[in-house]
């Protein structure tokens, strides 16, 4: 009976103390609360990651732009550059054109086609009446560049009358001299050469013309003045064509004994 009692006594005990248990809250379970705890943690942190992804990725959205607004930008100056361009050579092309057509005309005009091809030229007429120094000079030049002799000697001459100031009176002047010398007229040849060098100092035709007058002076078998011009050519013009040339000529002298 006593051993009943105190079974009963241990089982009232025990379902005294589950039932404490049973009645306590989950809430207020201390691993349960560390758990929320936990997850409110990893939360906040994903929230914070998720917000920094969010920010670097709009900065990098940001930054592409700029650098689309850059392309653009460039993109758009180099097609300013290139309308530019085709301007300006439109521009180049449609000025040279004009001038061509301009001195076509002028050669045209007052007789000038019979001049430039084939015909010749009247004392006191220029090949291209009411044109520029340049225009007759140019085309006394090509008069004696296809070898027409006697219409480019009275081109230049006619030339040099007009145009005494012009900046290409010396050379006028030398394709003169060289016109005659050409046709083996020596004797003009050398007076015009002569005038190269004692009216136009400073032309870079001097050398050539002294030359010249050397040759000249050697056609006519004047061996001492062809030697004083080919001489003084070496001296005062050394390092040049005009010198070498010269040299050659006194070498050949020297050989035929003259």
């Amino acid at each position: 009976m006593a051993q009943i009692s105190q079974k009963l006594l241990l089982l009232a005990a025990l379902l005294a103390l589950g039932g404490c248990e049973l009645l306590q809250p989950p809430g207020e379970d201390p691993v349960l609360a560390k758990l929320d705890d936990l997850e409110r943690r990893m939360q906040a942190i994903e929230r914070v990651v998720q917000n920094q992804s969010l920010v670097n990725l709009t900065q990098q959205v940001n930054a592409m732009e700029r650098r689309d607004d850059e392309f653009q930008g460039r993109v758009e100056e180099l097609e300013h550059n290139a309308e530019t361009t085709a301007d300006r050579q439109r521009q180049l092309y449609a000025d040279l054109d004009a001038r061509i057509q301009e001195l076509e005309t002028k050669v045209q005009a007052n007789n000038a086609p019979g001049v430039m091809d084939g015909g010749t030229l009247s004392p006191g007429q220029l090949p291209v009446p009411g044109g520029s120094d340049r225009d007759n000079y140019q085309a006394a030049f090509e008069l004696l560049k296809e070898q027409r002799y006697e219409p480019a000697a009275m081109a230049f001459e006619q030339f040099l009358v007009t145009y005494p100031d012009s900046e290409l009176a010396d050379n006028a002047q030398y394709w003169l001299a060289e016109s005659h010398y050409v046709t083996q007229m020596f004797d003009r040849a050398l007076s015009e050469f002569e005038v190269v060098i004692t009216k136009f100092p400073r032309s870079r035709k001097v050398p050539d013309a002294l030359l010249k007058v050397g040759y000249c002076n050697y056609e006519l078998k004047d061996w001492a003045g062809a030697r004083s011009a080919l001489a003084r050519v070496q001296s005062e013009y050394p390092d040049t064509t005009a010198a070498r040339l010269a040299g050659q000529r006194l070498s050949r002298m020297e050989e035929e004994g003259v």
